[in-house]
C-alpha cells in the first residue's frame, strides 16, 4: 500500500476520532449542567430557558455525529473507492476538451456532495429548527433559495473555474501565483457587488424609517468616523427567528444591516450597542486582517498544490490514475480539511480575540451594560447554550464563551 495512502487514512482516523471526542465531551457537559443557570445569568434567563437552549445544542451536536460519518464516507468513496477516478475516466469519452471535462468532473462532485448533504440540511431546518420554534421558513421557500444559489454559484464560480484551469494549463510554473491574483481579484469583487445586486435577490432591504434609533445610530457612526451607503431592516424574519446584525461591503459600498428579528427583541439602546460591537471589527481591521489572512493561506495552499501536481504518489496514493489538473484540484481541497482540521483552534482564538475587542471598542463607545443586556438577550432568544465544554469551544466556536465575554464586560463597565 502506498506510503501517503497510510498517512492519510491516519490523518482521516485522526480527525474523526478527535472530533467525535469533542462532540462526546460537549454533550455531557451540555446535559450536566442542564439544570442550573450560571450565576451571571439568573436575574435574565430562566431555567425553562436554560433547559430549551441545552436541548437545542445536544440536537445540533448529535446530528453533527452523523455529518461527520456521512462526510468521511464521501470523502473514502470519491479517493479510496475510486469515485472519482470512475467520474474522470466515464468524462474522458464523452468529452475532448481536457478543460471542459475537469470543469465537469469538478461540478459533478460538488452537486453529488450537495445531494447528499441534502437530507441532513432539511432534517436540519424542518426537524430541529421547527421543534425549538425557530425556522420561519416553508419548503417551497427552501426550494427557491436553493435554485437561486445554485444559479448564481454557476454564473460566478464557472468562469472563475475556467479561469484558474486555464492558467493551471497555460502559464508555467507560476499558474499558482496567477490563479492566486485572480481569486484575489474575484473576493474583492463579489465583497464589492454583494450588498447591492447579490444580498437583495434574497432579502428585502428597507432604509431604516426615521426616528429615535436611526438619530441615535447615525450619531454613534458620527462618533465613530464610520460613512455608509445606507442603514438597511432586512426581513430575516421570513426564515428564521433568530436575530443578528452585520455590515458588509467595503469602501464606497459599506452598508449597516439590521435583522428586523433584532429590532424586535431589543431595545434602542442595545441595539445601539450591538451595532457598536460591529463598528467595533471595523475600527480595529478586523475583515481587513482576517481577510489578509485567507488570501495569505491561500497563497500557501495554491504553492503546495503546484508541488503536489508533480508527485505521482499524491494521485496513487488516492486511489487516481489521472493526472490532469482539475483532478489534482479536486483531490487537494477535498483531502486538505483532514490535514488542517487540528490547527482550527488557532483559527477560532484569533476570531475569539477580535470578539473580545470588539465588545471592548463597544464598551468605550456606548455603555457596557448595554452591551451585557443585549448580549444576554440574544443568548436566550437564539438558544444560545451558556455553558459549552471549554475543550469544544476551544476548537469550534468563533465567539467567546459567554460568561467569560460578560464578565469582561461587567467589569469594564466598573473602569
Amino acid at each position: 500500500m502506498n506510503t501517503f495512502t497510510l498517512i492519510f487514512i491516519a490523518a482521516l482516523a485522526i480527525s474523526i476520532s478527535v472530533r467525535m471526542w469533542l462532540g462526546q465531551r460537549h454533550l455531557r457537559f451540555v446535559a450536566s449542567h442542564r439544570n442550573t443557570v450560571p450565576a451571571a445569568f439568573t436575574d435574565a434567563i430562566t431555567l425553562a430557558q436554560h433547559h430549551k437552549a441545552a436541548d437545542y445544542t445536544l440536537a445540533k451536536t448529535r446530528l453533527s455525529f452523523l455529518q461527520i460519518i456521512v462526510e468521511a464516507a464521501v470523502l473514502l468513496a470519491f479517493t479510496l473507492g475510486g469515485g472519482l477516478q470512475w467520474l474522470d475516466t466515464a468524462l474522458s469519452g464523452a468529452y475532448a476538451s481536457e478543460i471542459l471535462r475537469n470543469i465537469l468532473l469538478i461540478t459533478s462532485v460538488m452537486v453529488i456532495g450537495a445531494i447528499i448533504e441534502l437530507p441532513l440540511d432539511l432534517y436540519r431546518k424542518f426537524v430541529i429548527e421547527n421543534r425549538f420554534g425557530f425556522n420561519t421558513m416553508t419548503f417551497k421557500r427552501f426550494l427557491i433559495d436553493s435554485f437561486m444559489q445554485a444559479t448564481i454559484g454557476a454564473l460566478l464560480g464557472l468562469p472563475l473555474l475556467f479561469a484558474v484551469l486555464w492558467l493551471m494549463q497555460a502559464s508555467g510554473s507560476l499558474w499558482w501565483l496567477y490563479a492566486w491574483l485572480v481569486w484575489v481579484g474575484f473576493n474583492l469583487t463579489l465583497l464589492a457587488i454583494y450588498p447591492t445586486f447579490i444580498a437583495p435577490l434574497f432579502n428585502r432591504f428597507e432604509p431604516m424609517e426615521n426616528g429615535t434609533l436611526k438619530s441615535r445610530i447615525e450619531q454613534l457612526l458620527q462618533k465613530c468616523g464610520f460613512t455608509a451607503q445606507g442603514l438597511f431592516v432586512m426581513d430575516g424574519s421570513k426564515r428564521s427567528s433568530h436575530g443578528n446584525a452585520y455590515f458588509t461591503g467595503f469602501g464606497k459600498t459599506k452598508r449597516i444591516v439590521l435583522f428586523d428579528t433584532l429590532l424586535k427583541h431589543l431595545e434602542a439602546d442595545e441595539v445601539e450597542a450591538v451595532l457598536a460591537h460591529e463598528l467595533g471589527h471595523f475600527k480595529r481591521r478586523h475583515v481587513i486582517k482576517r481577510m489578509a489572512w485567507i488570501f495569505t493561506a491561500s497563497l500557501a495552499f495554491l504553492w503546495i498544490l503546484n508541488w503536489l501536481m508533480a508527485q505521482t504518489w499524491f494521485f496513487s496514493g488516492l486511489n487516481v490514475t489521472s493526472h490532469t489538473t482539475g483532478m489534482a484540484l479536486v483531490l487537494f481541497f477535498l483531502v486538505l480539511p483532514v490535514f488542517t482540521f487540528l490547527l482550527q483552534p488557532l483559527s477560532s482564538l484569533y476570531s475569539r480575540k477580535h470578539e473580545f475587542e470588539a465588545d471592548q471598542y463597544a464598551a468605550v463607545q456606548t455603555r457596557a451594560h448595554s452591551l451585557i443586556s443585549a448580549l444576554t438577550k440574544l443568548y436566550r432568544d437564539n438558544a444560545s447554550t451558556l455553558t459549552p465544554d471549554p475543550l469544544y469551544a476551544m476548537f469550534y466556536n468563533s465567539h467567546p464563551d459567554a460568561q467569560q465575554r460578560i464578565a469582561r464586560l461587567q467589569t469594564a463597565a466598573h473602569n
